[in-house]
């Protein structure tokens, strides 16, 4: 029986919610499944990930293969660099120790663009409020124009 790590969709409409599963590769998306492993929500901002890393790390070693979206999701998460550091034969503590600096990394890495983008943002506003000025300034002298012909006339 081949075993694949994928998404079963839940949720409502246009909302949606899903469960990463361990599956026949023969079940139908919302179907049968062994194992839930994870839930992912990608409404949230950011996209929420929950993995049990134990129980992933399980099914990949016995061969169950990742859709393409649950290895993106394994790798956000750290899993599949955990795998690999494991399977070069470092300790524990070392693996634990290279992990966590990615963490960090990663996490100092969303923060900066984060903060770029409110800057893009507020420098966009910035923008748009100076045009709204323009176009407000332009409004009452064409309206002066026209009262002073209205007078003439």
């Amino acid at each position: 029986m081949a075993v694949k790590l994928r998404l079963r969709r839940m949720g409502k409409k246009r909302q949606p919610i899903y469960k990463v599963v361990a599956a026949d590769t023969r079940s139908p998306r919302d179907g049968k499944f062994i194992e839930e492993i994870g839930l992912y929500n990608p409404k949230t901002e950011p996209a929420t990930i929950n993995l049990k890393e134990d129980r992933a790390s399980y099914w990949l070693g016995v061969g169950a293969q990742p859709t393409d979206t649950v290895k993106n999701l394994l790798s956000k998460a750290g899993i599949l660099l955990r795998r690999e550091l494991e399977s070069q034969g470092l300790s524990e503590d070392q693996v634990n120790a290279k992990v966590d600096e990615w963490k960090k990394v990663k996490e100092a890495n969303t923060t900066k663009t984060q903060k770029e983008e409110k800057k893009v943002e507020a420098k966009k506003v910035e923008t748009d409020a100076v045009k709204v000025e323009a176009k407000e300034e332009v409004v009452p002298e064409a309206s002066e124009e026209t009262q002073s012909e209205e007078k003439a006339e």
